[in-house]
């Protein structure tokens, strides 16, 4: 099985499907590169090389008790390009590996980037601070991991519904619910616990505005745990030159729901940024 060795000897999983112009995905919190399936088996038989791996904590990586900040996420994402030595990457990060990706942008450059895609990101900031006033408070957050830390099993089952905003009329099967609910519980409770907190209480939006590469947001307007009105829509007044998408009545777990669109969007973006 392929494993790298990243900065600190953390031992992580990946997975590398395909042959061509290099895309590495990079997994929201609590998911693993499995939870890409619906995105890299059409795009690596469409030409692409599809490269995802676990996050620290998560899947088959290591589940070390340190390194959940994005400092430590990001570096770890180096280790894997440079091991793998990818040029002309695709970045397509979901949720708060969003963040990571900016990180790596601001910390390791974009020499070996191309273009990045954030899908349903928690960027730029949803923790509301003095200069920040729209965002929810770190309190509601906290009561939030206490509950789930209680019974994670149980409070990732009632909350799969908002995760896919069913209520918006997405059609999942309740087997492909309790997959993901699997996928989600498939990491260390350090990690579980560390990662949303690192999502949702880091500022990004110094870095944001200093990303140089052509940028796609696309963000689902019934998104339950990335508000689009603090997340998507700001992230794209932030980013320089970027295109935004934004689906109507689409959850956080776009990958899933609306696949085919996400899809054809990556490969439409892919294609107009060859230049």
């Amino acid at each position: 099985m392929p494993y790298i060795d990243s900065h600190d000897g953390t031992s992580l999983f990946y997975t590398d499907w395909g042959q061509g112009e290099p895309v590495v995905f990079v997994a929201g919190a609590w998911l693993s590169s499995t939870s890409w399936e619906f995105q890299m088996l059409p795009l690596s038989e469409r030409g692409l090389r599809c490269v995802a791996f676990d996050k620290r904590g998560h899947g088959r990586s290591d589940w070390v008790g340190h390194g959940y900040d994005y400092d430590s996420l990001a570096d770890d994402l180096a280790a894997l390009l440079d091991h793998l030595d990818l040029r002309g990457v695709t970045l397509v990060a979901h949720s708060m590996g969003s963040g990571e990706v900016i990180r790596y942008l601001s910390r390791h450059g974009d020499d070996r980037v191309s273009r990045i895609v954030l899908i349903s990101p928690t960027a730029p900031l949803i923790v509301r601070t003095p200069d920040n006033p729209d965002g929810v408070e770190r309190g509601v957050f906290d009561a939030v991991a206490a509950d789930r830390a209680k019974d994670r099993p149980r409070w990732l089952a009632h909350n799969a519904q908002a995760f896919f905003a069913t209520q918006r009329g997405n059609q999942v099967s309740a087997e492909l619910i309790e997959w993901t609910v699997r996928k989600c519980l498939d990491c260390s409770a350090k990690a579980a616990a560390e990662v949303v907190m690192t999502g949702v209480c880091t500022d990004l939006r110094e870095e944001s505005a200093a990303i140089r590469v052509p940028t796609l947001i696309i963000h689902g307007d019934a998104d339950a745990s990335a508000p689009v009105a603090l997340c998507g829509r700001r992230l794209a007044k932030l980013v320089p030159g970027n295109v935004y998408h934004e689906y109507p009545g689409a959850g956080h777990g776009i990958f899933i729901t609306h696949a085919d669109q996400l899809n054809q969007d990556l490969l439409d973006f892919i294609e107009e940024t060859r230049s």
